[in-house]
């Protein structure tokens, strides 16, 4: 079974995780097919028949914080999972004015409360679906909205992460085979 696993603050904010490293500690967890994508925590893997996301995000964790002394947490999800919250990106794709983000969650009722902690201000987008959250901002200020403020404060760092959607679109490729 393949799947996808997103990192939670890695390669920011003094905590380092190299790619092949980063690898190397999965493969040693026992998954296999160890893909890792750019520097920002994505991984593509495999894991036995009949693992649910839960088990592979323990043992991710688990791994994660034994091999590089962080509190780590991941977001685990399938390939198609993933094309499926890519595919219903709500807002503009193209509008080069607007970063499109996707938040993702690995606790759904959190993500809820953060999406109605958020107080729009017009210049950005925020739409909750699920188990995901859609983000829309103005180039140039993806850490200065009040949605990049709110969802940035370190009550959601166990249960959030946020990644580009051409980061998404890559992750996509890569879980492909591409």
């Amino acid at each position: 079974m393949r799947w996808v696993v997103l990192l939670r603050g890695v390669n920011v904010g003094g905590v380092t995780v190299r790619s092949a490293a980063l690898s190397a500690c999965l493969q040693q967890a026992g998954f296999t097919g160890v893909r890792s994508m750019l520097a920002s925590g994505n991984v593509v893997l495999e894991a036995e028949d009949g693992v649910s996301a839960q088990d592979v995000r323990s043992r991710a964790e688990a791994a994660l914080r034994a091999a590089f002394g962080y509190e780590a947490w991941v977001v685990v999800l399938t390939p198609q999972r993933l094309a499926e919250v890519a595919a219903a990106y709500p807002f503009g794709r193209d509008d080069e004015r607007f970063h499109p983000y996707v938040v993702f969650s690995s606790d759904a009722e959190r993500l809820s409360v953060l999406a109605a902690e958020h107080t729009p201000d017009g210049a950005e987008s925020v739409a909750l679906a699920g188990d995901v959250l859609y983000w829309q901002c103005p180039k140039g200020a993806s850490t200065d909205t009040p949605f990049a403020r709110l969802s940035g404060a370190a009550r959601w760092k166990p249960f959030v992460t946020t990644r580009n959607l051409r980061t998404v679109g890559k992750l996509l490729a890569v879980a492909d085979g591409s």
